[in-house]
């Protein structure tokens, strides 16, 4: 499993680096047990995970539910034993089974991703539902993702609200900006500028980077501000800091496009229409993204998949992007892994990191493609060379779990590194974070070497 910062699927886990938290609650709940969840904490902070994995099992064995979930976890992680996700499954049932609402989060996850079981959304959604009874935020936020997107049950945007809103209100930031969106677009309420601005605001205090993107286009409109974008490109720097390579893209048009492009979105539209019907990929690109965007014209997803297909046809990288994103998001289009995956590998072949960490992404979830670390980590590495933080990133969780690459902590600490002084904000954090456990585990020597490859390290373009 690999732990994202760019969550293009947006489904959480319970991962290893909350496990410290969940020891200690356990210990406090269980204390009879409470001296040796003691030792399987501190063991687990000094990153000796073998002695916390020694000192949990037995208390699993004896049927102690928080226990059973962190053993679970150790087996998903692979910290303390070797990763074995049929092994995370039995122990996460077996808690799940006496109620513990983050074991049965983590099991619906193995199901609605079908790891080490077969892929079951009815299955999934059962045991979303009764986390999310007990109020867990994360299942709350995943069952409404499943009524979304119509996994395991009819697709019902009222529905994906009401379990939103409830995560939402918890402070839960993916669920306050789906609101944002679903306020945005109307979808299962009625179309609310205000309603969706104050949950994209709610979701940027509360960390999440793609919400002031949203927050300041949102704003622009009301202010009837549609001539630069100064606002929104102030959002999109802001999120594109905090890691959200997506918008960090979108920032990169809109810089080109504040540099002499027409101001006057429906002029612009004449134009780009006359040249788009003479065949010209970058203007019907752009006739794409004014049609996804609504500028000059009525938002239209569909409009904006026949421009987008017509550049990318001719082989236009940033236009097969963006077409891949929407098959994959189903805009436009009924949503579509295996198309989405053609034409992001369209476009990573050609050397555009963003479509090279979407392709990794597609083989590390084996969605449209089947899953292949080995695959994911080639094309996170092609991205990471590039200086694509998010790449760096995934790839030095693949070099500390050896998944898709042999286990090397060196690589994964010199990738954290890179990440680190990329990133900002929560993916900064979650990088020190991450790379800090590693460094747990190494010598001062190989530290002292991981961080001269970070230093001597330089970005490259693909094929040079």
């Amino acid at each position: 499993m690999v732990v994202k910062v760019l969550e293009r699927k947006g489904i959480y886990r319970y991962l290893a680096v909350s496990l410290l938290t969940l020891l200690v609650s356990a210990s406090m709940a269980v204390a009879a047990y409470s001296g040796q969840f003691e030792d399987a904490t501190a063991a687990y902070k000094r990153g000796d995970y073998e002695e916390a994995y020694q000192l949990t099992k037995p208390l699993a064995q004896e049927g102690v539910s928080e226990a059973q979930f962190n053993l679970g976890v150790m087996y998903a992680d692979g910290r303390g034993v070797p990763q074995n996700y049929t092994e995370a499954v039995k122990w996460y049932r077996k808690s799940a089974e006496q109620g513990y609402a983050k074991a049965q989060t983590n099991l619906a996850l193995m199901y609605d991703n079908g790891e080490a079981v077969p892929q079951d959304h009815t299955e999934a959604m059962k045991w979303y539902r009764r986390a999310a009874e007990q109020g867990d935020a994360k299942a709350l936020y995943n069952l409404g993702l499943m009524y979304e997107k119509g996994k395991g049950v009819p697709q019902d945007h009222t529905e994906a609200m009401k379990w939103y809103r409830r995560a939402a209100e918890q402070g839960e930031a993916k669920s306050r900006y789906k609101l944002g969106l679903m306020y945005d677009k109307g979808e299962g309420v009625p179309q609310d500028n205000n309603q969706a601005m104050k949950w994209y605001r709610r979701a940027a205090e509360s960390g999440n980077v793609k919400a002031p993107h949203n927050l300041a286009l949102k704003d622009d409109k009301i202010r009837g501000i549609p001539q630069d974008n100064t606002q929104a490109m102030k959002g999109d720097r802001k999120a594109a800091g905090q890691g959200d390579a997506i918008v960090a893209h979108n920032l990169a048009l809109k810089d080109d496009k504040s540099q002499g492009i027409p101001q006057d979105h429906t002029e612009a539209m004449k134009g780009d229409r006359k040249a788009a019907g003479q065949e010209d990929a970058s203007t019907q690109f752009n006739l794409g993204v004014m049609y996804a965007d609504g500028r000059g014209v009525p938002q239209d997803y569909t409009e904006a998949m026949k421009w987008y297909r017509k550049a990318a046809e001719q082989g236009y990288v940033k236009a097969q992007v963006n077409l891949g994103l929407m098959f994959d998001a189903g805009e436009g289009v009924p949503q579509d892994y295996t198309e989405a995956v053609k034409w992001y590998q369209k476009a990573a072949e050609q050397g555009d990191a963003i479509a090279q960490v979407n392709l990794a992404l597609m083989f590390d979830a084996g969605e449209g493609v089947p899953q292949d670390h080995t695959r994911a980590a080639m094309w996170f590495r092609k991205a990471a060379e590039q200086g694509d933080a998010q790449a760096q990133y995934n790839l030095g969780i693949m070099y500390d779990k050896g998944q898709g690459v042999p286990r090397d902590y060196i690589l994964a600490h010199m990738w954290f590194n890179l990440a680190v002084s990329a990133l900002e904000g929560k993916g900064r954090n979650d990088a020190e974070q991450i790379r800090d456990l590693v460094a747990s585990k190494m010598t001062p020597a190989q530290i002292a070497e991981a961080e001269r490859l970070a230093r001597e390290w330089k970005p490259k373009k693909e094929g040079k």
